[in-house]
């Protein structure tokens, strides 16, 4: 069993960072393969939305992202993490989930399924600042459309809200408990 883990934050060591790496200790603990990709150290450009696109569901851009493809491709279970920046998603993790219209359009308009293989599952964890939850179902229902896309079976989130500065989230206890329980349940969610 192999868990992908990817962080959308640009702060190491914050808030989203720390609750990934507890989901992903607790898939460690039930034996699962981990491996944790944090999008801010990536090399790669938005969705150029290119004119002539490639009918296999690959994208034309050269870059880091295609590492991450093959990533996500051989994974039995995402982890998806982002902060709450404006209502919404990062940048970063908007911006990796825009690279998969390639893969969006292959799969819905010419009806190919590009990663051919079993089900992922996917899962979804969040932190913000404010009480809003709104903003975590603005986030959610973007996250939904890429688990879609990519195969995967949402099967579970975490949100946490009122965690504002670096490193508060160690504050709840009771979230890193979930987190960690989240972490094992997604090494057994196919």
């Amino acid at each position: 069993m192999k868990v992908l883990g990817i962080n959308g934050s640009p702060r190491i060591g914050g808030n989203t960072d720390i609750l990934l790496d507890k989901v992903l200790e607790g898939a460690k603990a039930k034996g699962a393969r981990i491996e944790k990709v944090v999008l801010n150290t990536l090399k790669f450009s938005p969705c150029q939305e290119c004119q002539d696109t490639r009918d296999d569901g690959t994208c034309l851009i050269e870059d880091d992202m295609q590492a991450l493809y093959k990533k996500i491709e051989k994974a039995d279970a995402i982890i998806l993490a982002s902060p709450i920046f404006f209502g919404s998603l990062s940048a970063q993790t908007k911006m990796m989930i825009d690279r998969f219209q390639c893969l969006w359009r292959a799969k819905y308009i010419l009806k190919k399924d590009v990663f051919k293989r079993k089900k992922r599952s996917g899962y979804f964890l969040s932190v913000e600042a404010s009480a809003r939850e709104d903003f975590f179902d603005n986030a959610r229902a973007i996250v939904k459309n890429l688990f879609a896309a990519i195969g995967a079976d949402y099967k579970g989130e975490l949100f946490c809200s009122g965690v504002e500065g670096k490193g508060s989230i160690l504050k709840h206890p009771d979230v890193l408990g979930k987190a960690f329980e989240l972490g094992k349940r997604s090494n057994s969610h196919i």
